[in-house]
């Protein structure tokens, strides 16, 4: 119980119903394993958080930027309210240490998988709307995710580092640009691959992912950290 009395110090509130809070942090293999109803996972809370966190971002991007059109808008919502942004808040509250896993989602690096930490930061949030309304979860929301508003509004994120990485070589010199797949483990429902991004046969950057594009991206995001401290 400690555990969860020190998350919500952690994002300043306190549940009414400590319930929903721990529905939050159920994965759907924890009922799987337990013989519990489907609905008794997170899927529902995450269902809803999804809404609310678009909802509340895109609110309050609309009032920082009251000249920006719909077009823009949109794209800067997309860089905060994606599966990297919820991921990484999610680490920095320490949700992983939480959640109720199955066995078999424990086994297999559940508590610190993207995909799995970044939907029950959702289902937080959709827990949130249910026990404190929309405008407490709003000022909740969008202390938590500050960081990640200004960044996108000083432009420093960006969805498609692929894109970056090869806008950035191709003003220097013409150069090959290779991804090269280095390993992969994990069962077939819950694979890792491993991926070197290469440029004219030099290991620029590496990444991992749930995915060979999102281990991709992966790689190039560390490829461009690196070369923005570097001379080309």
């Amino acid at each position: 119980m400690s555990g969860k009395n020190d998350f919500e110090e952690r994002i300043g509130y306190r549940f009414q119903d400590p319930t929903l809070l721990e529905q939050a942090l159920t994965h759907s293999s924890y009922t799987k394993e337990h013989d519990l109803p489907r609905i008794c996972c997170n899927e529902r809370l995450e269902f809803l958080g999804d809404a609310f966190f678009d909802a509340i971002i895109g609110e309050a991007l609309y009032r920082r930027m009251p000249k920006t059109e719909e077009g823009y808008l949109t794209k800067l919502r997309a860089l905060v309210v994606c599966e990297e942004s919820l991921a990484e808040t999610a680490r920095s509250l320490g949700i992983g240490s939480l959640l109720r896993l199955g066995r078999g989602e424990e086994h297999t690096g559940g508590r610190s998988r993207r995909s799995v930490i970044a939907d029950a930061m959702e289902a937080v949030i959709g827990a949130l709307f249910m026990d404190a309304g929309y405008e407490k979860t709003g000022e909740i929301v969008r202390a938590l995710f500050r960081d990640r508003v200004e960044e996108a509004l000083a432009g420093r994120l960006h969805s498609d580092y692929k894109s970056e990485l090869q806008e950035m070589i191709q003003k220097v010199r013409p150069a090959e640009i290779e991804y090269v797949m280095t390993g992969e483990e994990g069962p077939d429902h819950a694979k890792t691959f491993y991926i070197d991004v290469q440029v004219d046969g030099v290991v620029w950057g590496s990444g991992s992912g749930s995915s060979k594009k999102e281990a991709q991206q992966h790689a190039a995001k560390e490829a461009v950290r690196r070369r923005r401290q570097d001379v080309l």
